[in-house]
């Protein structure tokens, strides 16, 4: 079974149907949906491998809604109940690029993780989020320390720029070699920011995204590999869009496929929130 430990808030995405108007009406479109990086690669994943969501949620109705919209799309779904659920405004231009203003709420108030939840896991995805705060950052650590002992991997996704300069890149890459992950997953600006893959841990397996262009695995004492993205014709949402990939690369890694072959399911996967308003929050 794939975990996947982190963030499930709502998503209120607006698209913006021109620029915005400063103190003044602005032309939008507007959807509210289930978000969140972890939650939503975890949505991702179910229909292709047996997947378990593990987090913290508010003890109220917009929790107990995107804990049941999880679970109804196949999601085994394992939360701490305590505080208010986060909400992220995602703000859509008109090239599909995206500004989050995110408000994480209870997201960041995971506690000590009951060992129950690690029960038939093989594989643990983490995304940065995840280590922003206290007592969280010391529980994810400590129960993925204790999952890598029992002989399952981890991945972890950078998941954002303005993340990591905040965390602090070389800090950052002290959590990397503390988690000792399979994979490290990251676009092409959080790569520059890490000085990735230079500055990788060693035997960690390195994936940068870099939009339409190819994706690169830099594998240990190996040549680096590109993998191509196959054209979209119109990217009208990116949001999601890295998430999906995760689900796709991890749950193909799990089947068997090799990191190039897993990039390429990666980017199938990704391709389906592309055109679609707010898929990258839905499957």
């Amino acid at each position: 079974m794939l975990g996947v430990l982190g963030d499930l808030v709502e998503d209120v995405v607006v698209w913006l149907n021109e620029p915005i108007r400063e103190t003044t009406d602005t032309d939008v479109e507007l959807f509210r949906t289930r978000g969140g990086s972890a939650a939503n690669v975890a949505a991702f994943a179910a229909d292709r491998y047996p997947t378990r969501f593990l987090g913290c949620v508010g003890a109220d109705p917009t929790g107990d809604r995107l804990v049941a919209e999880l679970a109804t799309g196949g999601v085994e779904v394992r939360v701490q109940r305590r505080g208010t659920t986060g909400t992220v405004v995602v703000l859509i231009d008109q090239h599909g690029e995206r500004t989050m203003l995110p408000h994480r709420g209870a997201s960041g108030l995971l506690t000590e993780i009951d060992q129950s939840w690690a029960a038939g896991l093989e594989h643990l995805h983490l995304t940065a989020y995840s280590f922003t705060t206290e007592p969280m950052r010391s529980a994810v650590v400590e129960f993925a320390r204790r999952l890598r002992g029992r002989g399952a991997t981890v991945s972890l996704d950078a998941s954002s720029t303005g993340l990591l300069r905040r965390y602090g890149p070389g800090r950052f890459r002290e959590l990397v070699a503390e988690l000792r992950p399979r994979f490290l997953l990251a676009n092409r600006a959080e790569a520059e920011v890490l000085d990735l893959p230079e500055r990788a841990c060693r035997d960690v397996v390195v994936v940068v995204k870099d939009g339409g262009r190819p994706t690169t695995v830099f594998a240990p004492d190996e040549p680096a590999v590109e993998v191509d993205v196959p054209p979209v014709p119109m990217v009208r949402d990116l949001t999601g869009a890295g998430d999906a990939f995760a689900a796709g690369f991890l749950t193909a890694w799990l089947l068997g496929a090799d990191p190039r072959a897993a990039c390429v399911e990666g980017h199938a996967v990704a391709r389906k929130v592309l055109t679609t308003p707010g898929a990258g929050g839905t499957r």
